[in-house]
């Protein structure tokens, strides 16, 4: 499985089986990076801090980037905020106008951003299903076969998921979810039946932030890339329904 972030916009998870993408299953998760961005700018514009309001998103931004990350347990967490100052933040700006310095102290956002993955309703209503669920349902949707390794090769991708103890919280719901699945089935066997555990393993690496980026460039560097792709002057001659032509398969799409 692949958690990878589209242009800042929305979450992918794209799940590869023996070499092939399981198109059926590939699910577009409306939260991303601008987002968090938002759920910031939205927390800090409620204390009225004097932030410049031309710059309000620059610094959530800003923010977000150099103090969010993600905590094992939300309410333990205020608590260790209110009990100790020292986990405040400061972050330090310049007016672009007046260019007079603006300190803003930076607390709860620290955590409560990157939270809306796994509370997407902090910041949107609408929209209410942990990250980890829907990775789990996912799966779920696969061959029953492949389910397995699947779960034992998630891999992150993208700016979004380079908060800290991303991987390790996401990793840690995922096993909840699936342990209690594994329990429920035990239990309505009468304990008959015992299931076998199922390994959840989130993997992190050093090409995280960029890894789409990656594989894009080692597509285009080899010789197959040229026979598929479409050419500048072929878009001019040709206009955007070639877009619409799939060069592999040599049909409409």
């Amino acid at each position: 499985v692949t958690l990878e972030e589209g242009g800042n916009i929305v979450l992918c998870c794209v799940l590869q089986a023996e070499g092939y993408v399981i198109g059926s299953c590939i699910k577009h998760i409306p939260i991303a990076g601008r987002n968090i961005t938002y759920f910031i700018q939205s927390l800090l514009r409620e204390r009225e801090i004097g932030i410049p309001p031309e710059q309000s998103l620059e610094t959530a931004k800003a923010i977000k980037e150099r103090y969010c990350y993600i905590c094992p347990d939300i309410a333990k967490e205020f608590a260790k905020y209110d009990s100790d100052s020292k986990w405040m933040k400061k972050f330090e700006g310049m007016n672009s106008i007046t260019k007079q310095p603006f300190v803003v102290d930076v607390g709860y956002e620290r955590f409560l951003g990157p939270e809306i993955f796994f509370h997407p309703e902090f910041s949107n209503p609408d929209f209410t299903t942990p990250l980890s669920e829907i990775v789990d349902t996912v799966i779920q949707n696969c061959p029953i076969d492949v389910r397995r390794p699947l779960y034992n090769n998630i891999v992150l991708s993208g700016g979004s998921t380079m908060f800290r103890d991303f991987g390790r919280r996401l990793q840690r719901d995922i096993k909840r979810t699936v342990d209690i699945r594994l329990q429920t089935s035990e239990t309505l066997s009468g304990g008959r039946i015992k299931p076998k555990p199922i390994d959840v393993h989130v993997i992190s690496h050093h090409m995280q932030r960029y890894a789409v980026w990656f594989g894009g460039s080692m597509l285009a560097s080899t010789p197959e890339f040229y026979q598929v792709c479409h050419t500048k002057a072929d878009y001019e001659e040709y206009g955007p329904s070639i877009c619409r032509h799939n060069p592999v398969f040599g049909t409409m799409t």
